[in-house]
C-alpha cells in the first residue's frame, strides 16, 4: 500500500476541511505581505538616519566605526570608479574588490583622525530636491558642539526601496573631485599603474 493511499484513509474529508479553514487566515496574511511592495524610504528620512550613524561613529572613534557606515550606505563602486579618473579603465576587475576595501579604509581612517577636531552635536535635515533620474539632493545643517554650524548637501541615488550616498558638498565644494585629484596624482607619480594605489591604500 502506498503512503499516499494510507494518508487518504487516515485523514477524513471533514478533517481536511477543518485544517484548511484554520490555516486560511495565515495563508491570506502571508499572501498580503508578499504581494505588497516594500514601502520606499523617503530621502530625508534616509539621510537623517545616515547622519545619526555618522555622528555615532564619531563618538565611538576609530576608522572601523566610520567604515561600517560607508560600507552600508555609500555607493562604493561609483565613488571608486570616479576617483580613479582617467585611470579607471586600467584597473583590472580582479583588483577592484581590494581597491574598494582600501578606499574605504583610507576615507574612514582620515575621517576618524579629523573627527576629533570638529565634534558634532547634531545634524538636521532641512530640505530635499525632487527626485529625478540622477537621484536627489538632501540638505543638512551640521551643528558642532562649539555652536558653529555649516551646511552639507548630499547626493543620493535610489537603490531599490532605499538610497546610496554618491557625494557630499561641504561649504560649496564637492568631495569627489578632491579624492579624484589625490588618487590620480598618486597613480601618475607611480608609473601610471593603478595597482600601486591599491597597494598603498591597503597598507
Amino acid at each position: 500500500m502506498s503512503s499516499a493511499t494510507s494518508l487518504k484513509r487516515q485523514v477524513s474529508p471533514r478533517a481536511l476541511l477543518s485544517a484548511l479553514l484554520l490555516t486560511m487566515p495565515m495563508l491570506l496574511a502571508m499572501l498580503a505581505v508578499t504581494a505588497t511592495p516594500a514601502r520606499a524610504e523617503h530621502p530625508t528620512a534616509f539621510m537623517q538616519r545616515v547622519a545619526n550613524e555618522l555622528i555615532n561613529a564619531q563618538r565611538l572613534g576609530g576608522g572601523a566605526a566610520f567604515a561600517g557606515v560607508l560600507r552600508k550606505h555609500a555607493d562604493v563602486p561609483y565613488i571608486g570608479h570616479v576617483s580613479l579618473g582617467t585611470y579607471a579603465q586600467r584597473l583590472a576587475q580582479a583588483e577592484r574588490p581590494n581597491y574598494y576595501n582600501g578606499m574605504i579604509k583610507f576615507i574612514s581612517n582620515y575621517a576618524a583622525k579629523e573627527a576629533g577636531k570638529y565634534p558634532v552635536n547634531r545634524a538636521i535635515v532641512t530640505a530635499a530636491t525632487e527626485e529625478g533620474g540622477k537621484g536627489v539632493y538632501v540638505d543638512t545643517t551640521i551643528e558642532l558642539k562649539s555652536g558653529e554650524t555649516y551646511d552639507v548637501r548630499w547626493w543620493l541615488t535610489r537603490q531599490g526601496t532605499t538610497f546610496k550616498v554618491r557625494d557630499a558638498q561641504v561649504v560649496g565644494f564637492w568631495m569627489s573631485p578632491f579624492l579624484k585629484n589625490l588618487f590620480e596624482n598618486y597613480i601618475t607619480e607611480n608609473g601610471g599603474n593603478p595597482k600601486a594605489l591599491v597597494v598603498a591604500l591597503n597598507r
